[in-house]
């Protein structure tokens, strides 16, 4: 037997992701949230009671077990911790969510000096790179993953280009000075990070793990992309293009991810080759109607706006609009 999260369901969950990457007709739509942070939820599907945040990362499996047909990897919650990283890096952690606190730099010339680093450690993995040791790795997280959530497909994100990481360790306004007074360094970094990245997926990619895998990139606020057209076409489009290809050439689908509103570029992260984007913010503009009747060939995931009507509309409210996404 397979797990069912309605009595009347057909398909596995399997099944009915692979069938909706491909287009193709399923017996109800395939449900994918992100269930980690909601204690109310937890609480829910567990029949536990919970204070605060104090529930286990088995706890969210069980969740996602009776709710989900995909998932991003469970995450247990964070605690309230300051932590400082290797590099001096220091964060506050607050369950779900961290944030910057301070950085080992202040300047452009002291974010170099750490870019520069960073560039020497990618090399050093490059050069002592194990495919067969990257295979295992990568597996046995996968599998250890799938313990905790049974059926349900994993959309994993953990391998990335490295564009995000970037200037969200520098900060949007360092980043921007550093961008045009360093540009080969950052072109550097983005080069040798995204060969690493080519080269984990070349040796992990694995379609019986999942069929499919997320890039998740962001570089937008509600009004549109961060940075402009002639930046995204030298530090990110190319990357994104690498990445989708490698993991496509083993037969897996790639979903893009950025928040806010990234519209007006989503013909060039078309022209990258992925199959699909996730995480439409409805009061950024992004509306699921909207995109998958302007792009029809495109999968769109995510397009339940998560605060106004989640958060604070009512139950009516919500179903009338899961109704219009499916009807419309």
């Amino acid at each position: 037997m397979f797990e069912k999260i309605f009595p009347q369901d057909e398909l596995t969950k399997r099944e009915r992701v692979e069938r909706t990457l491909r287009h193709l007709p399923v017996d109800r739509v395939a449900l994918h949230d992100q269930v980690s942070y909601n204690p109310g939820v937890i609480s829910l599907y567990t029949g536990k009671e919970i204070q605060g945040f104090a529930y286990t990362i088995q706890d969210i499996g069980t969740v996602i077990r009776k709710t989900l047909d995909a998932c991003f990897p469970p995450t247990a919650p964070m605690g309230t911790d300051r932590i400082i990283d290797t590099d001096g890096f220091a964060y506050q952690q607050d369950h779900w969510t961290t944030w910057h606190i301070s950085r080992p730099f202040t300047d452009v010339a002291g974010a170099k000096k750490w870019l520069d680093k960073k560039i020497a450690e990618q090399a050093t993995f490059n050069k002592s790179f194990n495919g067969v040791l990257e295979r295992n790795r990568y597996r046995a997280y996968m599998l250890n993953l799938q313990q905790i959530v049974g059926d349900t497909v994993i959309i994993d994100f953990s391998i990335g280009t490295g564009f995000c990481t970037v200037f969200d360790k520098m900060g949007l306004e360092l980043y921007t000075f550093f961008s045009l007074d360093y540009p080969d360094t950052l072109t550097d970094f983005m080069e040798i990070s995204t060969e690493n990245a080519v080269r984990k997926v070349h040796a992990a990619a694995d379609r019986d793990l999942s069929p499919v895998v997320l890039i998740a990139e962001d570089f937008s606020t509600k009004q549109g992309p961060i940075f402009s057209p002639e930046f995204l076409h030298k530090f990110h489009f190319p990357y994104v293009k690498r990445l989708t290809e490698a993991w496509k050439s083993h037969g897996i689908h790639v979903i893009y991810h950025s928040d806010g509103n990234y519209k007006k570029v989503i013909p060039d992260l078309m022209a990258c080759g992925v199959d699909g984007f996730y995480c439409l913010e409805p009061n950024c503009g992004m509306d699921i109607v909207e995109l998958k009747n302007a792009w029809p060939q495109m999968v769109w995931a995510g397009g339940l706006d998560g605060v106004a009507l989640m958060e604070q509309g009512t139950p009516d409210q919500v179903r009338a609009e899961v109704r219009r996404h499916i009807q419309e």
